[in-house]
């Protein structure tokens, strides 16, 4: 490496820092030509909402995902569509056709009562891995802090190996503000009570990735990544970018901060 104080990073399968890159319906071309840039730098891709059930090929693209160390999760809007229609059996069948190891349980789109969520996840984690989801998906929809706390508390110990925080791909609801900005109280609150290498912050926007690396340092979890973010995000985890140049540097550099 031709340059030194560059941030570490964890080889994957990584347990911090991980990136989670959101699939809207990518071909198999766009998916080989992400993987050849930038597939060391993604740890999950969720094939978002329902696109699953109405793409061609998703076999092959799951296969190049796995090939490249890089897990798959069908969006928790599937899982929810299949919930409420009493057809998890036939998801489960779905997801084992595809070879997917991976689940997210959610309840952003319709109320779910929370011991069962719970016992949806500790039955998909007795063999896969799950990252369940907090926050509705409807900007009007308010969830108080405290029971935020406490779902994702209760989440974890039921088997989830990540909370995702819920932003939607347009990042103006749950964890934000429907402007975009983060609910500093709300996150706050919740890193307080949660261990923050197991909650995945859903983070579309730059602004928002710049906001929590500089809260919580370049191994911070974040989500909803488009594919062409992937390494731009990579670049403000290191401090290659503006916005995160000096951040990562010893204290010593700090003279050279623009005023």
């Amino acid at each position: 490496m031709i340059l030194p104080h560059l941030p570490e990073r964890q080889d994957k399968p990584r347990t911090k820092g991980v990136t989670m890159m959101m699939d809207k319906g990518l071909s198999l071309q766009e998916v080989s030509n992400i993987i050849e840039v930038a597939g060391h730098l993604i740890d999950f891709a969720k094939l978002g909402f329902g696109t699953a059930l109405v793409s061609k090929k998703v076999k092959e693209k799951i296969n190049l995902y796995h090939a490249a160390g890089i897990k798959v999760f069908l969006g928790g809007t599937l899982f929810e569509a299949c919930f409420i229609r009493n057809s998890l059996k036939e998801y489960e069948k779905f997801i084992h056709e595809m070879e997917i190891d991976c689940v997210e349980v959610s309840d952003g789109s319709m109320t779910m009562d929370h011991s069962k969520k719970c016992e949806l996840i500790s039955y998909f984690a007795k063999d896969r891995m799950v990252l369940s989801e907090v926050g509705a998906k409807e900007a009007d929809v308010f969830t108080d802090t405290s029971l935020w706390v406490h779902h994702i508390k209760a989440e974890l110990e039921a088997g989830s190996s990540f909370v995702i925080a819920e932003a939607r791909e347009s990042g103006n609801v749950g964890i934000y503000k429907n402007t975009g900005k983060a609910d500093d109280d709300l996150i706050n609150e919740i890193l307080k009570h949660n261990p923050p290498n197991k909650i995945l912050w859903e983070a579309p926007q730059k602004a928002q990735q710049v906001w929590f690396i500089k809260l919580l340092g370049h191994e911070v979890n974040l989500g909803n990544i488009a594919p062409a973010d992937i390494i731009p995000l990579e670049t403000l985890r290191l401090g290659l970018r503006g916005d995160t140049f000096l951040d990562v540097l010893p204290k010593e550099f700090q003279q050279f901060r623009i005023q």
